[in-house]
């Protein structure tokens, strides 16, 4: 049996090596329009700032060890068709430019995403960078060398990783973010409030609420940006991160879709047509707490469904368990991490939800640095289950939100998170651990706890 997998970075690559442990008689091939295999994204940032020293430190994955298992790997070789019900492909030859044609008898799409470049006039300019893809990311930094003013458009997780990392190499940074809050689609506003707090306080030039209209080239070799809220700032260059979208052009109008444009898969990773697989930065993903699709565009999911997609290419055998979207950044020095939904979008849903806000040391005051940290918990009135969590705090919080998100997964209520059974010691907490203290808050909001 012929498979043939498009894009060979996470989603990709973990379902190459899943197909040669599980399947090692198929015949493997894979097309890659890039140079280069498995960058992971997050290493612009830390490359910037000097964590990491080089950018090929980041790639976890070498061609040749794919080739000496017998996988048919073809770089800088762009999929430019798919004829699904011919089950067949027309690809180009990136270097000569000559056009071929292969068959498949199973094909796994894991082509990924593109960064969204917002309608601006002047977005074209070579001083207004990308930054997602290897190439996007060694342009970018090379860039920088040369440059001190930094406009950083988009406050995502992106944006501000971006932001930080300019500031500690020595720039001065602008983030224009269009939304009254950063990380809004991640966290509430009042962890919000304290991450723009940490942005300002470290010396980044924050507006936010405003829109970036347009990108001017200046005579003295300068960028001036312009923005909705009438105001004007002159950078040396910009950086866009707003947001990201499915490149599934390829299979438009072949499979099922969403309305963005990312593909609709089952459990097992199988799209409509039997025959293609999906899975990464393309798909959906199943949204445990909506019980839903939903397009969230993470390495841990792309990992995770790639494994899926090379198990069950040619038969049903594993499904997926689902996803909270759990996500966590540092900042500074300051950690974030979220899972589930945020209160904004409970309320959208079917139901009934409240939240909670604790704030507390993390161990006892008696300890040296006990950090506060400050817990956002929601949660439905009418069931009690949780419905998600997020987590801010000098303290590495980052592993609390993964109790809370397989609390989430299994059904888990505040009643339990108030009594959940969590190791003690004066290094690492309080007779309570503060996921205890914020349950415990919920249950006395809700006048006690549940019967049983």
């Amino acid at each position: 049996m012929k498979v043939v997998v498009i894009g060979c970075t996470q989603a990709g690559i973990a379902a190459i090596r899943q197909i040669l442990k599980d399947y090692p008689q198929s015949q493997v091939t894979v097309y890659e329009r890039q140079n280069s295999i498995s960058y992971l994204s997050c290493a612009t940032y830390l490359h910037i700032e000097g964590t990491v020293k080089t950018l090929s430190d980041a790639m976890y994955a070498e061609p040749e060890d794919f080739v000496r298992q017998g996988v048919n790997l073809k770089l800088k070789h762009d999929v430019i068709q798919i004829d699904h019900q011919k089950h067949s492909l027309v690809i180009q030859d990136l270097e000569t430019r000559e056009m071929e044609t292969a068959t498949y008898d199973k094909l796994i799409v894991t082509t990924g995403s593109l960064t969204a470049i917002p309608t601006i006039s002047g977005v074209e300019s070579p001083k207004v960078l990308l930054c997602k893809t290897y190439d996007q990311a060694r342009d970018l930094c090379a860039n920088t060398i040369d440059e001190h003013r930094i406009a950083v458009i988009g406050g995502g997780y992106v944006g501000v990783e971006l932001a930080e990392s300019y500031i500690k190499s020595g720039h001065e940074v602008w983030l224009i973010h269009n939304q009254p809050n950063l990380l809004e689609k991640y966290v509430e506003p009042i962890i919000a409030k304290t991450v723009e707090a940490t942005l300002i306080k470290k010396g980044v030039h924050l507006i936010t609420g405003a829109h970036a209209n347009e990108f001017v080239d200046t005579k003295d070799d300068r960028l001036l940006i312009k923005t909705s809220q009438g105001d004007s700032y002159q950078v040396d260059m910009a950086v866009v991160s707003a947001g990201i979208i499915p490149q599934t052009d390829l299979l438009r109008g072949q499979v099922k879709m969403q309305a963005n444009g990312a593909i609709i898969v089952d459990p097992y990773m199988h799209t409509s047509d039997p025959d293609i697989l999906a899975a990464g930065d393309d798909a959906v993903v199943h949204f445990n707490p909506t019980d839903s699709c939903r397009y969230s565009p993470l390495a841990s999911h792309a990992v995770r469904q790639g494994m899926l997609a090379g198990i069950n290419v040619f038969e049903r055998k594993v499904r997926s368990i689902g996803t909270q979207a759990t996500t966590g950044i540092q900042i500074f020095d300051q950690t974030v991490a979220t899972t589930g939904l945020t209160l904004k979008d409970a309320k959208t849903t079917t139901y009934n939800a409240r939240s909670v806000v604790y704030e507390g040391p993390y161990r006892p005051e008696f300890m040296p640095d006990a950090f506060k940290v400050t817990v956002v918990l929601i949660y439905d009135h009418n069931s009690r289950k949780i419905l998600g969590a997020q987590l801010i705090s000098q303290h590495d919080v980052a592993q609390s939100a993964n109790i809370v998100s397989s609390l989430i997964q299994n059904g888990g209520t505040i009643d339990q998170l108030a009594l959940l059974d969590m190791l003690f010691s004066p290094n690492f907490n309080n007779p309570f651990d503060y996921l205890n203290l914020a349950a415990q808050k919920a249950v006395a909001q809700e006048k006690g706890f549940l019967n049983s």
